[in-house]
């Protein structure tokens, strides 16, 4: 094996629960919560209902629960239904480094592989605090979104090395698993490019369905491409441009500190990760403005990442979906000033629709700013000035609440994880499924909890 190669399967392979910190245990679980909640939220929407019908027709009767019902199905099925539902609302958690990063996608695909395999709380706990750990360091190490290829084939090297840990895999079953998902199954930014459709939500939950298919056909006794990322032909030549900008990164991971899940951001807000500042600052402003029909001009201030992503293209200045206006920021910062709040109802046809918010986006500029940009990824600064008649109103942000430099506490995401099942379940139940996931680590098979998911 090439170095890197070596060095990556190594920290896989030597992980142990035991050495897992408290705080590190403790943010597993909050991740697993806030996964449920925002999936459980989004139930009812087009994206989850039609990826449940596909999983109709795949039916298992030993295999994993498609959240929410009493389906089970086999375990590649289960991580790309629950990961599109998780991901749809564009909820769950992130991180912002040379790439960004939402590592909560691979959740729901290592839980389906845990039940399929029978696994316990503590193994889960695991394989999500392993694959959290090469995936963020993946986005510390290259850029996927410079050379044209979309953040979740780390996602997916991330779910591969948590699947490898999960089946107790040897070092060459290890490799095997990171090859087979990497070499087939690189994905392209082009979902995330002008219009958005259901792809957007559901790209990563693909990838993720790929890495529990390369875990599965190496259980069964496949052996994967060798030299895999830094061959001729590899991950690194072929996905970041022949170069690693922090290789050291890779070489210095220890299983003895295994702790990058701590690193990683909740969301406050259900959008794109660049536009949480920039909603926190609409809010502050509107403690000044009683109507949002007194606002003549909007300045938008934001750094690089946030124009390229979430901003340059036209469709995000009239986005006709809800996958385009939750990935732009002058609709979320328009929407947001408009109801003082955003919510998931913020991204409904009639929303975009808002004759309001219409105006608001037509008399909005944007412009990137070098010194916000310098803030960034250390932080997420926004800057957003209103003009109105009679006075101009500016508020700046750097980091919102539930990042890494301003996190919510536990009560914060039972809130969060509250507000997004309140009409699902009832009340006790809400505290039952938490306090379920608080305690994940002490059960033997993990299957009851997700079976009392049922609508």
């Amino acid at each position: 094996m090439e170095k890197l190669e070596k060095q990556i399967v190594d920290y896989i392979y030597s992980t142990e629960y035991t050495d897992l910190r408290s705080e590190v245990i403790d943010s597993v679980q909050d991740r697993i919560l806030d996964s449920i909640g925002v999936a459980i939220a989004a139930f009812d929407d087009d994206a989850p209902i039609a990826a449940r019908k596909y999983a109709s027709n795949r039916t298992k009767t030993n295999g994993s629960y498609i959240w929410g019902t009493d389906i089970k199905v086999d375990s590649e099925t289960g991580a790309f239904t629950n990961g599109t539902s998780v991901r749809y609302l564009d909820y769950n958690d992130t991180y912002l480094s040379l790439e960004p990063l939402h590592p909560s996608d691979m959740i729901p695909g290592l839980i389906s592989l845990s039940e399929e395999n029978n696994k316990s709380g503590k193994d889960l706990i695991l394989a999500i605090a392993t694959g959290y750990e090469l995936a963020v360091n993946l986005c510390d190490v290259a850029s996927l979104r410079k050379y044209g290829w979309d953040h979740v084939s780390f996602t997916g090297l991330g779910a591969a090395a948590g699947a490898s840990k999960l089946l107790g895999f040897s070092k060459d079953q290890i490799r095997s698993t990171l090859a087979i998902y990497s070499i087939p199954h690189a994905s392209m930014r082009q979902t995330r490019v002008g219009e958005l459709s259901m792809w957007k939500g559901a790209a990563a939950a693909n990838a993720v369905r790929n890495a529990i298919f390369a875990a599965n056909v190496v259980k069964s006794g496949f052996t994967g491409p060798y030299d895999f990322f830094e061959g001729e032909m590899g991950y690194v030549n072929q996905l970041l441009g022949g170069k690693l900008i922090n290789p050291n990164i890779l070489t210095e991971m220890s299983s003895k500190n295994t702790s990058r899940i701590l690193d990683t951001y909740i969301k406050k807000w259900p959008v794109e990760y660049h536009a949480q500042s920039a909603i926190d600052a609409c809010i502050n402003l509107r403690s000044d403005i009683d109507d949002t029909k007194q606002i003549n001009r909007i300045e938008i201030e934001t750094f690089d990442a946030a124009y390229e992503i979430i901003a340059k293209d036209p469709e995000k200045w009239d986005p006709k979906t809800r996958e385009t206006a939750d990935h732009s920021l002058p609709y979320t910062v328009a929407a947001a000033l408009t109801d003082n709040i955003i919510t998931q109802n913020s991204f409904s046809q009639d929303k975009i629709n808002d004759p309001e918010i219409k105006r608001l986006l037509k008399a909005s500029t944007l412009n990137e700013n070098a010194e916000l940009s310098k803030g960034y990824p250390d932080g997420i600064p926004n800057r957003i000035i209103v003009h109105t008649k009679d006075n101009v109103y500016k508020s700046e942000v750097k980091y919102p609440r539930g990042h890494a430099n301003n996190k919510m506490d536990r009560s914060e995401i039972f809130n969060k994880f509250e507000k997004n099942t309140h009409g699902k379940y009832t009340d006790l139940k809400i505290k039952d499924i938490a306090e379920n996931i608080y305690s994940i680590n002490n059960f033997e098979s993990i299957s009851e909890i997700f079976m009392e998911l049922k609508i």
